[in-house]
């Protein structure tokens, strides 16, 4: 079996898919704790900034629908073999962003940081494909 040293693009893909995970369970105690207190089902899918359960789902719905194009990216990065100080910092800033943007939401902070932030990862995102495909 041939295996890969972990990279900093691989790293970052063990931190998006941990915090994936740790959105989950928290929304998962979240929910656990609306119903518990006499809450409704039906409050899970009803739109309202002012609920951390919905901030949660958003986020975690906004972390699954990211996920595979972060994936795609460290394909393309690994399979190239491509590497250095400018594909790790990208990741660093990406993987950064993408946390500042999910707890951004969380807060229910102002929407335009959160828009800032998404701007950043795009940026690098854009950047790590040009630079995996040219």
């Amino acid at each position: 079996m041939v295996t890969t040293d972990m990279t900093v693009p691989l790293w970052g893909l063990a931190i998006f898919i941990i915090w994936t995970i740790a959105v989950v369970v928290f929304l998962l105690a979240v929910r656990i704790r609306h119903l518990s207190t006499g809450g409704s089902p039906k409050d899970f899918g009803t739109p309202n900034e002012e609920s951390l359960l919905w901030r949660l789902f958003r986020v975690q719905s906004n972390l699954v629908e990211n996920l595979p194009l972060y994936i795609g990216v460290v394909f393309l990065l690994t399979v190239r073999g491509l590497s250095g100080t400018v594909v790790d910092s990208l990741v660093v800033v990406y993987i950064l962003f993408r946390l500042v943007h999910s707890l951004i939401h969380i807060a229910g902070l102002n929407p335009v940081f959160r828009l800032s932030s998404l701007v950043i990862q795009l940026v690098c995102l854009v950047t790590l494909i040009v630079l995996a495909v040219f």
